[in-house]
């Protein structure tokens, strides 16, 4: 967890709402300048940012976050400047809440963040093995467009002989696909 906030205050009532359990490292940036060479060296699940800041708001930066980033992103903004912000932040995935805000809320926004994080990190699994099922079949029909272009088989033949290769050799289609496409190509 990375903890953006010039804040020494703020700080000290936010760390003990921050469990070792679920938020440990916790990690603190004064500005989003240090903020942004921390991200360059780790990699945060969650981002809490008590705006402003001395460099900046802290708007841009969460919606940059959030763009390139699985990180779920928590801005603390002034009352005053909630509500336009609030619009400004939707779109991008940013959780905004009004300061002065209490301790509970800010725990259970940081609980609805986590359950978020958890969501995207399956979908993101789900998409990966899709993603590679694809692929597999893209090398596979390239390997049995070149069986039959230089072999004279049929497309069903082609199948039945990756097929049979890779159970004859145990391993998978994309081995076999990708060992003709050796050969062949």
């Amino acid at each position: 967890m990375l903890l953006v906030s010039a804040s020494e205050k703020f700080n000290t009532v936010t760390l003990p709402l921050l469990p070792v359990t679920d938020f440990w490292p916790v990690t603190i940036a004064s500005s989003v300048a240090e903020a942004r060479r921390r991200m360059v060296n780790a990699a945060f699940d969650l981002i809490l940012i008590n705006s402003p800041l001395p460099d900046d708001v802290g708007v841009d930066f969460a919606e940059e976050v959030c763009a390139g980033s699985d990180a779920g992103v928590l801005l603390l903004i002034r009352s005053e400047l909630y509500e336009e912000t609030y619009y400004k932040v939707l779109p991008a995935g940013v959780i905004a809440l009004p300061k002065p805000t209490n301790r509970q809320m800010i725990s259970q926004s940081l609980r609805v963040l986590c359950a978020i994080r958890e969501r995207l990190r399956s979908m993101r699994r789900k998409q990966a093995t899709v993603e590679e099922k694809i692929e597999e079949l893209r090398l596979v029909n390239r390997a049995k467009w070149l069986l039959i272009e230089c072999l004279h088989m049929t497309e069903a033949d082609a199948q039945r002989y990756i097929t049979r290769q890779a159970m004859e050799q145990r391993t998978g289609k994309r081995e076999i696909a990708e060992s003709v496409i050796r050969t062949y190509q």
